[in-house]
């Protein structure tokens, strides 16, 4: 028995390890050894705890130099020649860069992984004209760089230009693309904004990734957020616990930080992005422990991809293993049509489909994910088809006096957008 051990835990007996200095004497007695063989979660949290210095304050930059850039680094040795040169010409209009943990999580002797998908550049990013980089029109919500204000109650702020890797879809690599951060939101101008606007009762901090920031700034940022009386909950969107879970797993200080802010008076949710059930591995699951006994409640939304979830099975493997973990599935988006992303594009008609036989599949539990379309006039849930029509339903409109409103469409099996479908007279 171990004061400081869940029940779930044993020290085992191991010999008693000492290390050399520099001075050829001997070091601290490593007396945690047997816990961190059995329990490393709880090693990390009473063993490091306090010490920033290495694995605190700096984890985040220490893990960066673990992301690789370079598309010839990330392929296995035996890869093609060929296919590292085609994908390196993709990477030079849309970046490319993914951690080591997840390169380790690819099978690369199948050609159609579908973790492969998610991160290697594909030709047929380059085989098309016409999209813009901002799908959403977040640039006509922006009420100064930084700050999007498109829902009454709601602001969400870039807080961060970069990611641990780029998925080949994403809907915001106008961050990557251009290379600046000019985007990122000035926390002091979103305070006041804020506190002018009462109307406003949650925030969600995106970017680029929230919890890939340095712990400091993080804590930064949740300071200025805090003694602001009506706002009653805050997101943090993250796809750490898929890159990079040793993020939160090795940073102590993080989850002191996280768990400060988190009050019984105003909640903080972690929104969660996992686009495959593999990628949810132990690394994983821990990370999303050590997240919710810091206080964090559990969310995971996912877009719809083709070659990576875009199949019944795929998509309820996914939502079960999520629920076994307690992560409540909230939201499956149509890919966006940002330029680039048309090979990666389920249609809608299709999308929906697949979406309906995955619930189908399912518990109850498992069934609280909404199919949406996140547009330029709001969050547009896809209800389905019905008499040579597809039916979709406000669930949040930019004019509240669209909220819930129900409208449909001829059936148009190709169409990836809703802008698509053909004009009725």
């Amino acid at each position: 028995d171990h004061p400081t051990l869940s029940p779930k835990c044993k020290v085992i007996s191991v010999p008693t390890l000492r290390h050399s200095t520099a001075s050829g004497s001997a070091g601290p007695c490593l007396d945690w050894f047997g816990m961190y063989l059995c329990c490393p979660g709880t090693f990390r949290h009473h063993y490091l705890k306090g010490k920033t210095d290495t694995v605190g304050a700096d984890c985040q930059t220490r893990m960066d130099s673990e992301c690789l850039d370079a598309v010839a680094s990330a392929f296995p040795a035996h890869a093609a020649e060929a296919e590292i040169r085609a994908a390196d010409q993709v990477a030079r209009t849309y970046p490319f860069r993914v951690p080591e943990h997840y390169l380790r999580l690819i099978d690369w002797s199948d050609a159609d992984d579908p973790l492969r998908r998610v991160v290697v550049p594909c030709g047929d990013e380059l085989q098309e004209d016409g999209e813009g980089l901002d799908t959403y029109d977040e640039d006509g919500y922006t009420q100064f760089p930084g700050l999007q204000h498109k829902y009454p109650d709601t602001v969400l702020l870039l807080v961060s230009s970069k990611c641990p890797g780029i998925c080949r879809f994403c809907f915001r690599k106008r961050l990557f693309v251009s290379g600046e951060s000019a985007e990122v939101v000035d926390m002091n101008e979103a305070r006041a904004y804020i506190l002018a606007h009462p109307e406003i009762t949650n925030v969600l901090l995106s970017g680029g990734d929230a919890l890939w920031l340095p712990t400091r700034r993080i804590a930064e940022i949740l300071e200025n957020l805090s003694g602001i009386g009506h706002l009653r909950f805050l997101r943090i969107g993250t796809r750490v616990p898929a890159w990079m879970p040793r993020r939160i797993t090795e940073d102590p200080e993080l989850l002191s930080v996280l768990r400060e802010h988190c009050r019984s008076q105003r909640r903080m949710y972690a929104v969660l992005h996992f686009c495959h059930a593999r990628e949810i591995t132990d690394e994983s699951r821990e990370a999303i422990a050590l997240l919710q006994e810091a206080g964090l409640s559990m969310v995971q939304q996912t877009a719809m991809i083709r070659g990576v979830n875009d199949s019944p099975e795929a998509l309820a493997e996914l939502w079960r293993t999520l629920a076994g973990i307690g992560v409540q599935p909230y939201y499956v988006f149509q890919c966006s049509v940002t330029r680039g992303n048309r090979a990666y594009c389920v249609p809608i008609e299709e999308a929906v489909a697949i979406f309906t036989q995955a619930q189908e599949r399912c518990a109850g539990l498992t069934r609280t994910a909404r199919f949406v379309i996140s547009h330029a006039t709001g969050k547009i849930e896809v209800l389905g088809k019905a008499d040579g029509r597809t039916w979709f339903r406000y669930h949040r409109a930019a004019d509240p006096i669209d909220n819930f409103r129900l409208f449909s469409k001829p059936s148009c099996p190709t169409a990836k957008w809703p802008d698509e479908y053909p004009n009725e007279d």
